[in-house]
């Protein structure tokens, strides 16, 4: 199956694909899973960028991994995620892949958009990277810093600032896509940038790998930038059975990412524009949640890799800077049932 999109750009075991769901979401799921393979193929459109940690959805795209669970499933690329959550809201799309900060900024906005599973969260693969003689977040004061606002790369460098004792009025702030700043940068009109894969490597390799080097990182937070599989309300009481084919389907995916890693590297690799050898190093920067640690992202937890913990310090930073009146309450920002559903035994 291609993929088809509005602009070109940002472990789960084997035994897992055949199993039911339980009640009380089980029964439903089933009785709707019945009556559209009768009706047949359901067609879906999801909201994605180029991203190393969708890179099981990139695989489940070209092996049509969901034709399995009757679905006809479409990727549309974005070269700007900001773009995304309204053309959910809109009906452009019926679901979407997001970053969690995201989901928090729509919630906090009156939109009724949940994450139903998490997919990564960025281990290094967003990083804010800078000239040689850079070497601290405080010697960011008064430079220009390129970065796409009200983006994981926004939220990125807002925390790297607050946690330096900075805000966004000690910088320069500029204006651009994610794939804009390696150019940027190699021309010398930038000497900080915030992006990330498959951009980060290419500003990362100029110069022999001495020119740029990384200042800040999710690394530096894990969990804080975790990437999510998004509906809205209307899309979960309606088509809940292909809701969860999507998301077997993409743990189809990342079961084959396991058994055949050359294999999947090439085919994340064409999706992306990229070599097999740079998926491959590009993977280490990121963390894919198998399915036996999901639910811990929607229990009350003090670690950044619950959404309890991460959300409130999301809301805060997004509240800093006027992007939200109010924090919402964490728990609105996500339903569990599926993920609940596919863990039972």
């Amino acid at each position: 199956m291609t993929s088809s999109g509005f602009s070109s750009s940002r472990n789960a075991a084997p035994s897992l694909l055949g199993r039911l769901f339980k009640p009380a979401l089980g029964l439903a799921v089933a009785l709707a899973a019945a009556s559209a393979f009768a009706a047949g193929p359901a067609s879906m459109k999801i909201g994605t960028v180029v991203w190393i940690g969708y890179g099981p959805f990139y695989v489940a795209d070209a092996l049509d991994l969901y034709k399995k669970y009757n679905l006809k499933v479409s990727l549309q690329v974005f070269n700007d995620p900001a773009l995304i959550p309204s053309a959910m809201a809109s009906g452009a799309l019926d679901g979407a892949m997001l970053t969690y900060d995201q989901v928090v900024g729509q919630v906090a906005g009156g939109k009724a958009q949940k994450v139903v599973m998490p997919i990564d969260y960025s281990n290094g693969g967003d990083a804010i990277v800078a000239e040689s003689s850079i070497t601290k977040v405080t010697d960011f004061k008064g430079k220009k810093v390129g970065f796409n606002p009200l983006s994981p790369s926004d939220f990125l460098l807002s925390y790297a600032l607050k946690t330096n004792g900075m805000t966004d009025k000690d910088i320069v702030a500029v204006n651009m896509t994610p794939e804009g700043v390696p150019a940027a940068m190699a021309s010398g009109q930038m000497p900080i940038g915030v992006t990330y894969e498959p951009s980060l490597s290419q500003i990362l390799g100029q110069g022999d790998g001495k020119k740029f080097k990384v200042v800040f990182s999710s690394r530096n937070a894990p969990g804080l930038i975790a990437d999510v599989l998004v509906f809205d309300d209307k899309a979960i009481k309606a088509k809940p059975a292909e809701i969860a084919g999507i998301m077997k389907a993409y743990l189809d995916g990342l079961a084959y990412m396991k058994a055949k890693p050359d294999e999947s590297a090439r085919i994340i690799g064409k999706f992306m524009g990229v070599s097999a050898k740079e998926v491959k190093e590009q993977l280490l920067g990121v963390y894919n949640i198998p399915l036996a640690e999901m639910p811990k992202a929607f229990v009350k937890a003090k670690e950044t890799t619950s959404y309890f913990a991460s959300g409130e310090i999301i809301g805060q930073l997004l509240k800093a800077k006027g992007q939200i009146t109010a924090v919402p309450p964490i728990e609105t920002t996500f339903d569990a049932q599926f993920v609940t559903a596919l863990t039972k035994k």
